[in-house]
């Protein structure tokens, strides 16, 4: 059974104007207090109330067939109805201030996960964690059902990428170029690697001039461990505020000591790390691009290799390895991926190693030419 989703007062309202009986529906985080004489004598059925606010003549109204789920006392949204963005995250960032960090909401989170214990939690905190996990994995399956599977490209790498290190910019024009070419781009969401995918996403429908200057500003604190990290990324944020390209940041706040990068115009921040890293590997379906990255990107190169030999999700997607140097000498990764391969003890690699923005996208449309592209955007 499939269950519509009422996620807005405005649908709510339109919902019970033409309605006599409503059934199979999902409310979440909706008021029906101003809804009384509109709700009153109308039947409802199987429907899901999550995190609603409910008065108690219309409980009782409701049948044991419908299913109500409460709200109770947190820190942090039990129910989100939609993904995070950089404005609801670091909702209350005043720019020349870096310490008001301490005060938005993705600081308060983090601060009460912390504060009650990040794996030893009672279990009315763990069970507040999973219907938070929940809600935002169904947004972000809303979100990406609007998308082209194939047209999902993840970029892997190392948070303790440098702002000045040249991979770092290079990072970026790979990512508005893709994101140009119709290409969603997502990461874990982070620093590093990760911020510069978006960075890239946001400055798609500028120039590359400007991109370069948006990486000259953000050079002033070159790592996530500098006090000014955020700062840096809100000035440009305030000289260049919009952008017409989406990209989808998947963090998470058991890493919650490096911000999310608020380039990402879409946020699934999660508390369960592991549902976190399982998504951006399932998610990107168009392939995966490894840039410079240390054990957390080794990690995802193998669950990577994994899902493709198995075919997990019915076909095999491109591995691209961004760095030659990198990914052959200091991380040698690559050479034996390859050798498995040809002998036949992992099948189904789609295997690429470069240092040229020209093949990656070789590597991408050889995979899904564009005229196979589909009808969704």
């Amino acid at each position: 059974m499939q269950y519509q989703e009422i996620e807005s007062q405005e649908a709510l309202k339109s919902l019970l104007k033409d309605n006599p009986f409503i059934k199979h529906k999902a409310f979440q985080g909706l008021d029906f207090i101003p809804f009384e004489g509109l709700i009153k004598n109308k039947k409802f059925h199987d429907c899901l109330f999550m995190g609603c606010n409910l008065s108690s003549e219309f409980k009782e109204q409701l049948d044991s067939d419908n299913y109500i789920f409460p709200l109770f006392k947190t820190t942090f949204k039990l129910y989100p109805n939609k993904l995070y963005t950089g404005d609801s995250l670091f909702d209350n960032y005043q720019l020349g201030d870096p310490n008001s960090y301490k005060n938005t909401y993705d600081k308060k989170v983090y601060d009460h996960f912390t504060e009650t214990n990040f794996f030893k939690a009672n279990i009315k905190e763990t069970l507040g964690r999973a219907l938070h996990d929940h809600s935002i994995a169904d947004a972000m399956n809303d979100f990406l059902a609007t998308k082209d599977e194939k047209k999902v490209i993840g970029m892997m790498g190392g948070h303790n990428l440098s702002r000045n290190d040249p991979s770092y910019q290079k990072v970026a024009h790979i990512s508005r170029e893709l994101t140009i070419d119709g290409y969603l781009m997502i990461s874990g969401g982070g620093p590093g690697a990760m911020e510069a995918t978006h960075l890239g996403a946001w400055f798609a429908d500028k120039t590359a001039k400007e991109l370069d200057e948006a990486i000259t500003i953000l050079k002033e604190a070159p790592s996530y461990k500098d006090e000014q990290w955020l700062e840096m990324c809100m000035r440009v944020l305030d000289k260049y505020p919009t952008t017409n390209h989406q990209s989808l940041g998947i963090p998470t706040w058991l890493y919650g000591h490096e911000p999310p990068t608020p380039f990402a115009t879409h946020i699934a921040k999660f508390f369960d790390n592991s549902i976190r890293e399982d998504a951006i590997l399932t998610i990107a379906k168009g392939g995966l691009i490894f840039a410079p990255g240390s054990a957390g990107t080794i990690q995802e190169i193998f669950q990577d290799a994994t899902q493709n030999h198995y075919l997990t999700l019915g076909y095999a997607s491109p591995m691209i390895f961004f760095g030659e140097n990198y990914w052959t000498k200091e991380r040698p990764v690559y050479p034996l991926l390859k050798e498995l391969n040809e002998a036949g003890k992992y099948k189904n690699l789609l295997l690429t190693i470069t240092d040229h923005q020209s093949e990656i996208k070789e590597a991408l449309l050889n995979f899904y030419p564009e005229e196979e592209w589909g009808n969704i955007s």
